[in-house]
Order: C-alpha cells, then structure tokens, then sequence
C-alpha cells in the first residue's frame, strides 16, 4: 500500500508545481518515457513544493519524482489509447475547488497571487492542465481495477492466512448517544440580525462598499470570509435547499439576494455567475446571538433530565425524544460517524467538547451538561451524552472489524493490480534516462530495459 500511497501523494503535489517558480534552474531532460520528456525543472519543482508544504520524501528525491512522473505518464499514454477523458467543465469545476483551497490556505485572492509571483489568471491556466491530467490518471486507475469486490467468505479465508503483522490494529474506539436542547433566541435578537444584513444590502446597492469587503469584515462562516464570501462553484443538490433555492433563482450577477434563513443562520447572497447546472456565489452569514439566560434554562433543563435519567424515572432511549438533534433523534441518540458509516468513533474523530467528556466517562454514564459547537451547523448548543460502548484498542477480527479487515485486503488488491500492470507495461513502453539519473534503486526495476 505504501507504494500506491507514495505515488497519489506525489499526485497531488504535481497539481501544483507549476505555480512554483524555477527561473534559475538550468533545464535538461532527465527522462523520456514514449514520446514525453521529463524535465530537470519538472523534479526540482516537485522537490521544492515537498520542502515548502513540510512534506516527508522517504528516498533520494532525484529518482523518486522522476520515477512517479514516469509512472503518471504510462497512465496518461493509456488513457489517450482507451479514450479515456476528463470534459472541459469537469476540468473548471475542479480547477475552481483548486483555486478556492488555496486562497483558503493563504488568506486571500491577494496574498495567493503575491505568494505565487503572478495573478490568479496565470496560477488558473497553469493548474488546468495539470488538474486534467490529475483526472485522466484517476480514471484510468478506476478503469483498470474494476469494481474489486470480496465476498465475506474470501474475506474471512483471506483473514486465515494474514500474519500478525499484516493484521490492522484498531485504537479505541466509543460509541456515543446525545441529547441536544438548542436555546431559545428572541425575536428581538433576530430582528437585529435582519437589519444588519439588510443594512448591507444597501451599502451594495447604493455603491458605498464592495459586497466582498463587507463579508470578509462581517460574515461568520469563516471559510468563505477569508475569500470575500465566495463559495466553491456548487450544484443544486449540494447546498441546504433554503440556500440552493435563491441561489438558482438569481440571474443577474452582482445583485443581493432577499434575506435566507438556514439552519445555519441568516444569509444574504451576491451571484457571480451561472455555468451549466453549476453556480458561483459570495454569501454573508450572520448569526444570531444566544444569550445567558437562555444558555442557562438550557443547561438547566438538560440537568433535571440527566437527573431523571440516572434515577431511572425514564430511560435514554426515551429521553431523546426531547432532543433538538433531528439526526440522531431517530436512532435512539446514538451518533453516526460520517467517515466510516457506523457509529464508532476514534475519541479524535469527535466533536472535541464531547471527545473531553467522554474520555474518562464509564460506560452507561450520563454526562453533566455541558456547551458545545454544533460540528453541522456552527450554533452554540447545550447537551448531555451517553457512552453506551467502550471498543478497546485490539487486533482487527472479522467478527468485530469486518470493514476494516475488508478495506484492507481490497485495498491490498488494489495495489497489486497497479504494481502488475506498471510493470507490464514498463515492457512495452520505451524508457530513456539520462547517464547522470540511472544510478538509483527504483520502486519498479526495469526501466529503459525494453
């Protein structure tokens, strides 16, 4: 697995390489693999965006990158064989999340084009190439391998024949239920709340500020203030309906959309513009303000329940009936793991005011209550948890990790299906390296020996 994980990191990084500058890098070609040449330029890029993202290369880094460049290029040339395609808007759309994570990561349109040494015009065209070719080799992979699949009988004779050392291990892990109450906020609080956005709505429209200015100073979805309120380019289906609904009903850019209330707060909504069944848009959020008391009769009532709950007058299970948290009200309050599709949680993967009380909780514990971020919609709430099941860290068995023992084994086919086909087709591919870049030990011997 280690050497498919080698190679997708190295993916990823070459997506940006061509935004890093290499004026004084006296250029040669160091490999030719078909009719593509890899540059000395190319491989320094890629060592240098390595040691500016503080990334770990295990390996001389002259013949790894080359080595990874190569392989991406065996990829691309069978992709042109099998028609094998990325579409034009596939390529915007991706180029557009691109962009949008980098202006996240450095701050601001400005900064990033400060960072880069040219404008955001010139980092787009050179990441569109790099972006598509990044999509072919993605699909050309899936291509190849197929929908890999095993029954749970080959999993548990694959499982027989593991060593120890091959066995996952899986840390702790607790599964959690949780009652929620939300506080009351007053009218008056979002009365308030409407009348600033509507006051910025006017600032827009009468020219007196920019609707970008104004959200990177007011807005509290944090994410997009930082980029003037845009948002990734987003389709229908993607956004809460209440926001999506506005946002597609707009046709004129640059105007300022009616008040939006979402379970996030209020909104208002600038559109940029409009590509297929896509759309580009600034918001401003603003929410609004819970106040002590309110915080307080919350914290109170959860009290008395949690209360009620240990002297045994209602169960758990009955009690999350008075939750506020519609998706876990339906299963009896237990929390749902949305990066593994089950209800068990490394403490780490956790909302981090519930992982602190969990921590030292015994199982069948009913918490005290206790403030926290709601992770789905960034409001303040008040809750009490349950830790209804401690899994301490162990050895992975088919009875109790059958997930984890499948990801693995498929995970494990997976590469081998690539280490062979790289291999085969390093025979058929004509390979040329430089007399100065042989002399390494490469992850796949054999190159150039067509």
């Amino acid at each position: 697995m280690k050497q498919y994980k080698l190679w997708v990191a190295l993916c990823t990084v070459l997506m940006a390489v061509p935004a890093v500058s290499q004026d004084n890098v006296i250029d040669e070609v160091v490999w030719v693999v078909g009719d593509e040449a890899i540059l000395k330029s190319d491989v320094e890029e890629s060592r240098l965006y390595f040691m500016m993202s503080g990334q770990k290369m295990e390996g001389n880094p002259y013949c790894v990158i080359p080595e990874q460049l190569a392989i991406q290029k065996l990829f691309l040339h069978q992709a042109a064989i099998d028609s094998v395609e990325v579409s034009d808007q596939e390529a915007i759309n991706e180029v557009e999340r691109e962009m949008n994570m980098r202006i996240s990561q450095i701050g601001s349109k400005e900064k990033m084009e400060e960072y880069f040494g040219k404008t955001s015009t010139q980092i787009r065209e050179e990441l569109r190439e790099t972006v598509r070719d990044r999509m072919i080799v993605e699909r050309m992979q899936q291509k190849l391998l197929g929908d890999i699949r095993l029954t749970p009988a080959e999993i548990r004779k694959g499982y027989a024949q593991m060593s120890s050392e091959e066995i996952p291990f899986v840390p702790t892990q607790v599964e959690v239920q949780i009652i929620t109450q939300q506080p009351e906020i007053p009218q008056e609080e979002i009365e308030r709340v409407k009348a600033e956005l509507r006051d910025y709505t006017e600032r827009v429209n009468s020219g007196e500020a920019q609707f970008s200015t104004l959200a990177v100073f007011y807005s509290q979805d944090p994410l997009s203030a930082r980029r003037g309120g845009e948002l990734d380019a987003f389709g229908r289906g993607e956004m809460v309906p209440e926001f999506s609904a506005v946002a597609f009903n707009m046709t004129e850019p640059n105007k300022v959309s009616k008040i939006v209330e979402t379970e996030f707060g209020f909104h208002i909504i600038q559109l940029i513009e409009k590509r297929g069944d896509r759309v580009r848009a600034r918001h401003i959020l603003r929410k609004p303000e819970v106040p002590i008391e309110s915080l307080n009769a919350s914290m109170h009532y959860l009290d008395s329940l949690a209360g009620e709950i240990r002297s045994g007058k209602i169960s758990f299970n009955d009690a999350v009936a008075f939750s506020a948290d519609k998706n876990t009200r339906k299963n009896f309050g237990l929390m749902s793991n949305d990066q593994t599709l089950s209800s068990r949680f490394e403490l780490q993967d956790l909302p981090q005011e519930v992982a602190k009380v969990v921590y030292e909780m015994e199982v069948d514990e009913v918490s005290a209550p206790f403030m926290m971020i709601d992770p789905k919609t960034g409001k303040d709430i008040c809750a009490i948890v349950k830790l209804k099941n401690r899994i301490e860290g162990h050895k992975a068995t088919p009875t109790e990790d059958f997930q984890v023992i499948k990801e693995v084994m498929e995970g494990k086919m997976r590469q081998e299906k690539l280490e062979a086909w790289i291999k085969e087709k390093q025979k058929t591919t004509y390979v040329r390296i430089n007399e100065n870049w042989r002399d390494c030990e490469f992850m796949y011997p054999g190159w150039g020996q067509n």
